[in-house]
């Protein structure tokens, strides 16, 4: 039996040329000394985020194994970098020590099936030195039967099941798959969304229909959705009441040459805050019309993008080859309308609503029903994930 007083398993990483020291999680069975302060003993085996975890007791990852649908061995997954195994216990265990209730399991589990999908590319999310990191948007009835919070501070702390919800992914990203900062991961700055990076959309204040929907679900179906991303921009628009005015200033807030989607496309995310919302669909404004506009509006000259000519011509092969090349060419943030991601959320009062770029083309976003639900129509699906 491992105990505690044994010497932490290490797995060793060839990076860079070098050899980086992962410590491995301690076994669900370890044994410790009656006595030991258990958040100290998980600091000082590195199992932690920088957060004080909560001991995964038998009882508690019981429960979570019996959320998940049981099956504790069962491999749902191999997660990058490292390639770990997550099993339903190993997940349980990570679940356990974010602070997830037994109910949050349907989401933390899709969620991570999402993640680990071949077309989300986590080896490189996980990996890169871009501050990159997985947002979850979780919409359907299952964000009221969890108690998660899609209004005021939606991004923001106060509610314990986005926080915890994102936190348990980041810890089977550490945890699992090795994404230790300095180590497999990284990323110069990162943001504080490798903390948690979890929302619901705000169906009910929200005058579209939800995005699950829009994609081919039913209202009544629940999903995830996945994407890299960096953190929110604000926009502020406190004049406008119709749709051009709001989307204008959503359009400028796009319209940057230092974000990734202005230098490697991808796809991106717009949440509006449901006055923002109220005020477009007072135009009599669908959510195909808003994603168009914002494609067809926002956008950069490429000139600009790369110093007027200061530094020589650039091609950029990052960029889609139909990008015309030329000093006033209109570069577009993203490839297609269809690389917008709408959402709302938020609440009710304040006339803020937030762009969210991607990561670029090296990522491409999952939407996957929650317990495999299958979309009526839209988008082609495989056992549940949605190529979006």
């Amino acid at each position: 039996m491992w105990t505690a007083s044994r010497p932490l398993p290490l797995i060793r990483t060839p990076t860079m040329g070098k050899t980086d020291v992962i410590p491995a999680p301690p076994p669900a069975a370890a044994k410790v000394p009656e006595g030991t302060d258990l958040i100290e003993w998980y600091y000082e085996r590195g199992c932690s985020d920088g957060l004080p975890l909560v001991p995964p007791t038998p009882e508690k990852i019981a429960a979570a194994i019996t959320a998940l649908g049981g099956e504790g061995e069962r491999l749902l997954a191999r997660v990058p970098p490292r390639w770990g195994s997550l099993t339903r216990e190993v997940l349980a265990i990570n679940m356990v020590m974010a602070g997830c209730r037994p109910e949050y399991a349907p989401v933390v589990e899709a969620a991570m099936l999402a993640l680990c999908e071949a077309r989300f590319n986590l080896n490189g999310v996980q990996a890169t030195t871009h501050m990159a990191s997985p947002l979850l948007v979780v919409n359907g009835p299952i964000r009221r039967a969890i108690g998660m919070n899609a209004g005021c501070n939606t991004f923001g702390s106060g509610n314990r099941a986005n926080a915890t919800i994102g936190r348990a992914l980041r810890l089977v990203l550490l945890n699992v798959g090795g994404g230790w900062p300095g180590l497999l991961d990284k990323s110069t700055l990162g943001h504080p969304g490798k903390y948690t990076y979890c929302i619901a959309e705000n169906e009910e204040a929200s005058p579209f229909a939800p995005y699950h929907v829009e994609k081919g679900y039913r209202a009544e179906e629940s999903t995830v959705f996945v994407l890299a991303a960096e953190p929110p921009h604000s926009i502020t628009n406190h004049f406008a009441n119709d749709a051009e005015g709001v989307l204008d200033s959503v359009c400028s807030a796009m319209s940057t040459i230092s974000n990734n989607n202005a230098v490697s496309a991808g796809h991106c995310a717009v949440v509006l805050g449901p006055e923002h919302a109220a005020a477009v669909a007072k135009s009599g404004w669908k959510r195909h019309d808003i994603r168009h506009y914002l494609w067809a509006h926002s956008g950069n000259r490429w000139g600009d993008l790369y110093g007027n000519g200061r530094y020589g011509k650039v091609y950029n092969r990052n960029l889609p080859v139909w990008y015309k090349r030329e000093p006033d060419a209109r570069t577009p943030i993203v490839p297609s309308p269809d690389n917008i991601h709408l959402f709302v959320a938020g609440g009710e009062a304040g006339r803020f609503s937030a762009f969210i770029p991607g990561w670029g083309h090296m990522s491409a976003p999952v939407l996957r029903g929650v317990g495999g639900a299958q979309p009526a129509g839209g988008p082609e699906c495989t056992d549940g994930t949605c190529s979006v």
